[in-house]
Parts: C-alpha cells; sequence; structure tokens
C-alpha cells in the first residue's frame, strides 16, 4: 500500500526525462497540480506516491494529445498505406522534465511505480503470469487503472462466436451466434523528436447490454451474471505460453476476438477515410492493399486471413478470387519458432463448434490451394499431404503456419540462420512451391529505450565522440571504431559500466539480501526459463566453477555473480524445476564461506522491462547459450550489445550476425554449428557417454541427484537429472566441455580490463544494424510496399 510522502521525501526533486518541447515549466507545475487536485480529489497532505505518479503521467498525456490529434488528421488528410503490425510492444513515454521542474518529488521512486504493461510473452511482448521463484502470482497490471489509455466506446464492435451457417442464393449467413462486444483503448505511442504519436489499440471484451436478458425476468439471474463473466474472461487473462501450444479454447476465442475486432476497424477506417467522419466515401475493396498492410507476428493472428476472408465475401459481397487476390496481397506472415511443439494446430472440431463459418472458408482455402498443388506437382500424394492445410489422421487439426503462407504474399524469418532453416526444412514444400514469398528480416532493438533511457552515460559518452545522430540512425556507431585505442575513450567507457553495476549492486543487495562484489563479473542470462535456452548449461558451469574453488581455494579466480532471470509459462512444470534449481545452487554458493564473494548466484524475480532495464546496463557477460537452430533470433542479444556486454553464445539466431559485425576475435563462441547438431541426431545423441567421459560433468550431476543442493529433499531435482541423462532434445552435455573452455577464456580476458573494453568497443560500434530503424523499413519497402519517412511534423502550436 502506498503511503504519503515524508517531509523529507518531500525535499527531493523531482526528475523525469525527456519531454521534448517543455516550453513552460510553469504551465507545467499547473497542469500537475491541476491533476492532482479534480483528477485524483487530492492534496499534498493526503496525497501518495501513487497518485503523484498518475497526476504527472496525466500531465505528460496532456502534453501529448494535440500531436496525437494532429498526427490522425495528418494520416487521414494524407492516406498513406499504413501498417498494422499484429502483435503488442509498448514503449511507455518518455518523460523529459529531469531538470524542469521542482515539485519535491523523486522521479525514480514515481518511476518504479509504472506498470509494465502485460501484453505478450518473450520476445512476442511479455508474459501475463508473474513467475516468482516457486511462487506463481498474477500480473494483474491494470488493477490501479492506466493513465495512458483513452476508452473509446463509440468505435466498440461486435465479435461473434459459436453459431451455424445458412447458404442462400445472395450468399452465406453466420446465424444463432453469441456476441461479445470489443471496447478499444487507446495508448498514444510518441516518436522520437517529430511530434507524431502514433496510436496502439488494445481491446477489452464486453458483454452485450441485452446479455441472456430474458433471464432477470424469469429468475435466473445469478446464472446470467455468470454467463456475463464468462463472456468478458476473452480478455481477462492473457494465455501466458508462445512456446507451447495446447488447444484450448478460450485460447482460440482470444486470437479469434483481437482479430475480428481489428479488422472490422480496418475496414471502417479504410471505408470513411476522413478525419473524424463516419460518411463511407470508399467501397472499391481492391484499393485495400494499397493503403492497408496486415503483418501476422506468428501465428497466433491466423484467423485474419479467413475473417477478411468472410468479410469481404459475406458482408462486401465480392467473389472468391476477388476477395482472395485482395487478402494475400493485404495479409504477411511472420514466423517465430522452429519448434514444432509450439506450431499452433488447432482441433477441426473445436473449430467447427466456435467458428463454422471459418472452417468452411478454411476448407475451401485448402481445396484450391491443394489444386495448385497438384498441378505443379502432379501425381506427388504425399507432397500434398504434407502442404495440407488439414492433418488428417486421428483428430483432425488445422495446421495454422501453413494457412499463413498459403494466405500471405510474403513470408520471413527473424534471423538469416532461422530463415535458411525455415526454407530448408518445415517450410521446405512451401518454398520448392513459391520461392518469391520468402524472406528475411532480422529482428531489431530500438536506441531509444535501449541505450539512450537505460543508459543515459553510456549514450553521452559516445555522443561526445560521434554526435548524437547515432540516436535516429544506429550504423553511425560505426565511427567508434577509430576509438577502440583511444585511452581516454576506453577509460570512459570502463567507467560507465562500473557506475552502472555499482547502482546495480545496491538494487541487488537491498532486493535479495546478498553481498554483491561490485569487482566480479556480472555474468547475466536473461530470458523465457525453456530447455532449449538452456539454463541448465549455465547451471553446470556454475557448479563447476564452485567445485573448482572448492577445490582450489586458495587460487586466483576470476570472481563471479551469476544472475539468471526469466518467467516459467505456468503449465511448464520443468521450467519451474529449473527455476527451483537456480535458486537452490544460489542458497548453497552464496552460503559458503570458503567460496565467499568469489562467485554468488542470484535468480532475478518477476524478470520485466523495468528490470531488464538496470540489469543489461550492468552486464559484463552475455549468455546465449540455446542449442543451434532452435532460437529464432533473440532480442535480448541484441540489447546486450548495444550497452557494452560481450556474448558467450553458440551460433544461433542472431548471434551470427552479431559475431559478422563484431568480429568473431570480438565474441565468445562455443559448442555444435547446426550441421554438427544434425549429424548428431543423425548417429545419436547419448548423454551418458559425455557423463562418463567428463569428470567435472559427473561430479555436477552426481551432486545434483544426490542432494547436495536440496538436502531436505535429496529427490527434488531427479526429474532434471532422468531428463538430462534420458531424453534431452536439446544436448546440453554435448556443448559442455566447449562451454567450459570457452568460459575460461571469458575469465582470461576478464582479467585484461584494458583489452576486454577494447572488444567491447569493437562490439557497440557493430550494434548498427540491430536497430528496429532498419528491421522496419526493411519491413516497409520489402514486404509492405511503402517508403518510410522521416518527416517531421508540426507541433500543435504550430500554424499548418
Amino acid at each position: 500500500m502506498s503511503k504519503p510522502l515524508s517531509d523529507h521525501d518531500r525535499k527531493k526533486q523531482i526528475s523525469v526525462r525527456g519531454l521534448a518541447g517543455v516550453e513552460n515549466v510553469a504551465d507545467l507545475k499547473l497542469n500537475f497540480n491541476r491533476h492532482l487536485h479534480f483528477t485524483l480529489v487530492k492534496d499534498r497532505n493526503v496525497a501518495t506516491r501513487r497518485d503523484y505518479y498518475f497526476a504527472l503521467a496525466n500531465t505528460v498525456r496532456d502534453h501529448l494529445i494535440g500531436r496525437w490529434i494532429r498526427t490522425q488528421q495528418h494520416y487521414y488528410e494524407k492516406d498513406p498505406k499504413v501498417s498494422l503490425r499484429y502483435n503488442c510492444t509498448k514503449e511507455t513515454i518518455c518523460t523529459e522534465m529531469r531538470n524542469s521542474m521542482n515539485l519535491g518529488l523523486d522521479m525514480e521512486e514515481l518511476e518504479d511505480l509504472e506498470e509494465d504493461a502485460g501484453l505478450g510473452n518473450g520476445g512476442l511482448g511479455r508474459l501475463a503470469g508473474e513467475q516468482i521463484l516457486t511462487v506463481e502470482e498474477a500480473d494483474d497490471w491494470l488493477r490501479y487503472g492506466n493513465p495512458w489509455e483513452k476508452a473509446r466506446p463509440e468505435y466498440m464492435r461486435p465479435v461473434q462466436f459459436y453459431g451455424r451457417t445458412e447458404h442462400h442464393s445472395d450468399g452465406v449467413k453466420w446465424v444463432d451466434t453469441q456476441v461479445v462486444l470489443a471496447l478499444p483503448y487507446d495508448t498514444p505511442i510518441p516518436g522520437y523528436r517529430n511530434n507524431v504519436v502514433n496510436t496502439m489499440r488494445l481491446w477489452s471484451a464486453k458483454a452485450p447490454c441485452d446479455f441472456n436478458l430474458k433471464d432477470f425476468n424469469v429468475g435466473g439471474y445469478i446464472q446470467a451474471v455468470l454467463d456475463r463473466n464468462l463472456a468478458e474472461n476473452i480478455s481477462r487473462v492473457l494465455y501466458p505460453n508462445d512456446n507451447f501450444f495446447e488447444g484450448k479454447e478460450l485460447r482460440l476465442k482470444q486470437e479469434y476476438f483481437v482479430v475480428s475486432a481489428t479488422l472490422q476497424d480496418i475496414i471502417r477506417r479504410f471505408k470513411v477515410s476522413k478525419f473524424g467522419s463516419r460518411e463511407v466515401v470508399r467501397t472499391d475493396f481492391n484499393k485495400l492493399p494499397d493503403k492497408v498492410a496486415i503483418q501476422l507476428n506468428d501465428t497466433h493472428p491466423a484467423m485474419a486471413i479467413p475473417e477478411l476472408m468472410r468479410v469481404l465475401l459475406d458482408e462486401e459481397k465480392l467473389t472468391w478470387d476477388q476477395a482472395w487476390d485482395i487478402c494475400v496481397r493485404t495479409c504477411a506472415y511472420t514466423n517465430h519458432t522452429v519448434l514444432p511443439e509450439a506450431l499452433e494446430r488447432w482441433p477441426v472440431d473445436l473449430f467447427a463448434h466456435l467458428l463454422p463459418r471459418h472452417l468452411e472458408i478454411v476448407y475451401e482455402i485448402n481445396r484450391r490451394h491443394l489444386e495448385n498443388v497438384a498441378a505443379k506437382f502432379p501425381g506427388d500424394h504425399d507432397r500434398m499431404c504434407r502442404m495440407s492445410l488439414i492433418e488428417e489422421g486421428g483428430q483432425k487439426r488445422i495446421n495454422m503456419a501453413h494457412l499463413c503462407i498459403v494466405g500471405s504474399h510474403a513470408v520471413n524469418g527473424v534471423a538469416q540462420i532461422h530463415s535458411d532453416i525455415l526454407t530448408a526444412t518445415i517450410f521446405k514444400d512451401f518454398y520448392e512451391m513459391e520461392p518469391h514469398k520468402f524472406q528475411n528480416k532480422t529482428n531489431g532493438i530500438t536506441p531509444r529505450r535501449w541505450l539512450v533511457m537505460c543508459n543515459p552515460g553510456l549514450a553521452e559518452v559516445i555522443a561526445e565522440r560521434i554526435g548524437e545522430d547515432f540516436i535516429r540512425d544506429l550504423d553511425q556507431l560505426q565511427g567508434l571504431r577509430k576509438y577502440v585505442n583511444d585511452e581516454a575513450f576506453i577509460r570512459d567507457v570502463a567507467k560507465v559500466k562500473q557506475e552502472n553495476k555499482l547502482k546495480f549492486s545496491v538494487h541487488l543487495e537491498e532486493h535479495y539480501k546478498v553481498k554483491i562484489n561490485p569487482n566480479s563479473m556480472f555474468d547475466i542470462q536473461v530470458k523465457r526459463i525453456h530447455e532449449y535456452k538452456r539454463q541448465l548449461l549455465n547451471c553446470l558451469h556454475i557448479i563447476t566453477f564452485y567445485n573448482r574453488i572448492k577445490k582450489e581455494p586458495n587460487k586466483q579466480w576470476t570472481p563471479r555473480t551469476v544472475m539468471i532471470g526469466g518467467k516459467a509459462a505456468p503449465g511448464y512444470h520443468t521450467a519451474k524445476m529449473i527455476i527451483r534449481m537456480i535458486t537452490a545452487i544460489g542458497e548453497v554458493v552464496n552460503n559458503d564461506p570458503v567460496v565467499g564473494d568469489r562467485l554468488k548466484v542470484i535468480f532475478l524475480e518477476n524478470y520485466r522491462v523495468t528490470l531488464a532495464e538496470r540489469a543489461i546496463p550492468a552486464a559484463d557477460l552475455s549468455q546465449q547459450i540455446s542449442t543451434a537452430g532452435t532460437e529464432a533470433s533473440g532480442t535480448g542479444n541484441m540489447k546486450f550489445m548495444l550497452n557494452g556486454a560481450l556474448t558467450i553464445g553458440t551460433m544461433d539466431g542472431a548471434n551470427v550476425e552479431m559475431a559478422e559485425e563484431a568480429g568473431e576475435d570480438n565474441i565468445f563462441i562455443f559448442g555444435m554449428r547446426v550441421d554438427d547438431v544434425d549429424a548428431l541426431d543423425m548417429r545419436g545423441y547419448h548423454a551418458e557417454e559425455y557423463y562418463k567421459r567428463l569428470p567435472e560433468l559427473k561430479q555436477a550431476i552426481d551432486q545434483i541427484a544426490g542432494g547436495f543442493f536440496s538436502p531436505k529433499q535429496p529427490d527434488m531435482f531427479k526429474e532434471i537429472v532422468n531428463m538430462l541423462m534420458h531424453h534431452d532434445r536439446f544436448k546440453v552435455f554435448a556443448d559442455y566441455e566447449d562451454y567450459m573452455k570457452c568460459q575460461e577464456k571469458v575469465n582470461a580476458l576478464y582479467k585484461n580490463p584494458k583489452e576486454w573494453t577494447k572488444k567491447v568497443i569493437h562490439n557497440i560500434a557493430g550494434c548498427g544494424k540491430f536497430s528496429s530503424d532498419r528491421t522496419i523499413a526493411q519491413y516497409a519497402r520489402e514486404i509492405w510496399g511503402m517508403e518510410p519517412t522521416l518527416e517531421k511534423l508540426p507541433a500543435p502550436d504550430d500554424t499548418l
């Protein structure tokens, strides 16, 4: 519960980052006090920190509103093509008043009160179900309200479920449906110093006012209320697992709900095309692909294809050929995983029950698709079975990735190695049929958040050498290469890193009650907890390092503070056991007086963006150690690289391109390549061979199995040991020996701070490729058919 501020607290100065163009400090203060008084109905005597945060957020939002409205006016006037990416990423409003207001508040405390939006999981967003040690808590990020969003009930849309179809001479009708209303909430997303404020629109499920009203009249009040809650459950909790497919009805409902609401909204805006107007002025849907691009971010929004077809066929009365041409030209598909258990394959029975009209459309898409396959590969029945959208045998299922490929004009992976794996393996048949569809778009990160905001000290040191334009054009970081041997620059980069480590050490000691050695190597692995990401390989290194210290306590070891963070999906038992094992290892290591401050192990609880913004600038070593061929790209790897950490990693995902950009001498690469993994699969992977051959590996596994790290429950981790020994798909033991050797190289280099920092500079200088600006520009030019613009809009108080 928030407490009122003490007199001491009130003496602290407010410092809010970067609100562009704060012209009048007096007005800002006035608006802050006005919101405290009129919006929150509080005064300074009773206001809590959270009240101050809300007053400040509303003040900043006021400043954005003029730009937000003008941006929408501009889009309607210019009528450009717009891209609707079906994913959720939140750029929290970047506020810039750090030195412009003195309201007697501590800005960092207020920033800590801002909730991270629970918009998704891992690389596709963030996890909604929080995992804290072995205790799960719901991420109720809206419990105090959200000052940034604006409800838009005037644009509410009906979304239909269940029912049946009727075929008439004038078309198909979907009847007897259950309707749920989609209520839009808009959040402003400001651009960087260009007066552009775009909109992120989220949807909330609401039961219609007449929902089961008849039940009220016959005394069925309680059931009617329960049914109403059931309808609104659709947007209450996001399914938090994007690495394992569960064919749950609520998940399919969620996917269709968001898709249907968004598509209806797209078509409404396409038709009116005038700001604030409801009058239909455009009815020629052949122009839809010229004005709208829909990017399907993985298969979760795949329902956009049959839903767009349904709208065009049943509501707009287009022919199949017209509707299909528009659909394919409008949609494009990004694949984000090659893990077979993550690919969505919906049971036909569930589809028929929940979305009967869409099943008919999918069947027709498949019929025509298989005709095309037969025409191109006559007599190849096996190929037709492999390429069908409908998987036969046992329970019939719809393969959503196949639907996305067939219904899109472009298909891409998110790193070059990932895109190559797609065309060589899981999508090989589709690539052979339509090679022109397949592309690569390597992921990127925004340098505004992941350097300027989270690491201002490093941004300043860089700007002193090459100016500030790198913030918009990250390729300019190449200019740092001429400073690799510059003593002053080396010193400055190392000093910023040490300051970040000291600051993070305070946070760690406060939260984990573990004494941190700020001169130790900060070795960090933060990502979703999953077997393929191999947090277990990291654990084996920790245990081996611990055993070495115990064996030779007087040797000069390179001290490390190892941090592992991430969340486990609620239903993923193994991932939860991995978290428990990390904490168990920490309990032993951190309390061993022989080890002292030479090794500490911390599990970073509740890993999220705001914690990443503290951890990543403080990291010395970034662990990116997935089995080669399993990580699509990764973006955390890029964030660490940009913030001056060196990477230890496999040749997987974007690590491959990071090594190319920074130079392989400046990154610690170990382990099997994709071809090695394939060859090992052919020979057969036998974990016991490594266990018997490598004494340190055997010792570590025996300690885990024998209860060394869980003395009160010796068999706690027997399932993990059993998995590693007998059915480890991700071959942890196969890379252990090379990983340990590579870690010794890391230790040796860390003892030479100057040479370490030189490699850091090489890495920062090689980050230009990994800007999301480059990624989005490539999507725009090569998939969406539009030219990105750097146009700056006039400020709201400028005359047009």
